[in-house]
């Protein structure tokens, strides 16, 4: 049999490569020989040409869609905003010109004196550990917060409640002690007597002294807290602008009786109850004429009520004597449906300053039994205003604060 003898690497030249095919070159083939080498030579990937088919231009198209339309979102929600804010109708048949709001309205202004954010976190724990709370449990003071704010005075950086309160109803700031005057002792007026001049009705409700700083700011007018025998005397009418309050609940009495009675503290033998009396003032001092009261139902505007000769006592303790004094919570449920009876016939509102008076006095006295049973008597009252806001058919406002914190309370493991 013949043998085909060939030589290693040898090929005839008509044979084929192994695995060649006829491929014809590209007309680009120099050039992107040339943009290779330089990619090699420089570093930099050569830039290859795209092609832009219907998948891209598709994503384009639904993006520039899903700008427009969020555009076109955004300018519809600040639109009806505007529109709701200038025109929208109350069920008291208020509402809103020029930004400004129209029609009859209430205002609820609640002071937490002395409450600093731990008194909150304190008392959150302790009323989960006490009732067996899951620990994400809040009271309804934090379902509110919205925020903090900087106090301070003209004279220190720590503000009293009296430099604090003068801050809150009249808008300036002042020294401490200063109840509603100026550094140069000028009278400043207040956002209660301002309501009472335009013809809404006003009222205080606190837990210390009538005559303390919180509530002596919005009513009175003297060069320091202690002169409380003249905050008195401005509470019931003797005041510049005459009677500016419709309705007092708190303690105090012994700053309104002459220091010729028993359980007086006044400094002279002038009778503040019997003023007030003579100003038009109906007059309750204990537990029975409160309950007589029927939570607001059965009050003659306007109404001076003290419930105790001087502080009610801490909610811890006046718990146990519930049959003497009443609690901040009955207090402003009263007040509340006291002034939106009185107001039902009016076109105008009423303005309520509720304080959470004692919390203060807690801190002060580093009590922290006493300091969470205050702070929850606050939280409690806070929610009866909101519930009655929501129920009530005229258009109403609460706001909410602390003037400033106390005793440096802090917690830690």
């Amino acid at each position: 049999m013949p043998l085909d003898m060939r030589l290693p690497g040898k090929l005839d030249t008509g044979d084929e490569p192994l695995l060649s095919q006829a491929r014809p070159s590209s007309d680009h083939s120099d050039e992107r020989s040339v943009e290779e080498e330089d990619a090699l030579l420089t570093g930099q990937k050569a830039q290859q040409p795209r092609n832009y088919g219907w998948a891209f231009w598709r994503e384009v198209g639904l993006f520039a869609w899903a700008l427009i339309a969020t555009v076109l979102v955004i300018l519809f929600a600040v639109l009806y905003s505007h529109q709701q804010q200038t025109s929208k109708p109350t069920p008291s048949g208020g509402g809103w010109k020029n930004g400004r709001p129209t029609g009859k309205r209430n205002l609820v202004f609640m002071v937490s004196d002395g409450m600093g954010p731990t008194s909150l976190s304190l008392t959150r724990s302790f009323r989960q550990a006490e009732t067996g709370l899951p620990i994400d449990d809040v009271l309804v003071l934090d379902e509110h917060l919205i925020g903090s704010s900087r106090t301070r005075s003209t004279s220190s950086l720590v503000t009293d409640s009296a430099a604090g309160a003068t801050a809150f109803s009249c808008g300036q700031k002042s020294y401490n002690g200063a109840i509603s005057v100026l550094p140069n002792h000028d009278p400043c007026g207040t956002v209660l007597e301002a309501a009472k001049r335009a013809g809404y009705m006003t009222g205080l409700v606190v837990t210390t002294r009538i005559t303390d700083a919180t509530p002596a700011c919005f009513a009175a007018h003297v060069n320091h807290r202690e002169e409380e025998d003249r905050i008195a005397e401005q509470e019931v009418g003797d005041h510049p602008l005459g009677r500016v309050l419709d309705l007092m609940l708190g303690g105090g009495r012994c700053h309104f009786l002459p220091n010729t009675t028993d359980g007086s503290c006044r400094k002279d033998d002038r009778d503040v109850v019997d003023l007030a009396k003579k100003n038009g003032f109906s007059y309750v001092n204990d537990r029975k004429g409160f309950d007589g009261l029927n939570f607001g139902s059965n009050v003659k505007l306007p109404l001076l009520g003290l419930f105790a000769p001087t502080d009610i006592p801490y909610e811890v303790d006046r718990r146990n004597m519930n049959d003497v004094y009443p609690s901040l919570d009955e207090m402003a449920r009263t007040a509340l449906a006291a002034l939106k009876s009185a107001t039902e016939d009016s076109d105008k509102g009423f303005f309520l300053m509720i304080e959470g008076s004692r919390i203060d006095h807690a801190g002060h006295g580093n009590d922290p039994v006493a300091q969470v049973h205050e702070v929850l008597a606050y939280d409690t009252a806070f929610a009866s205003v909101l519930d009655f806001l929501d129920e009530d058919d005229v258009e109403g406002v609460l706001a909410g604060t602390s003037d400033h914190e106390t005793g440096g309370l802090a917690t830690a493991r």
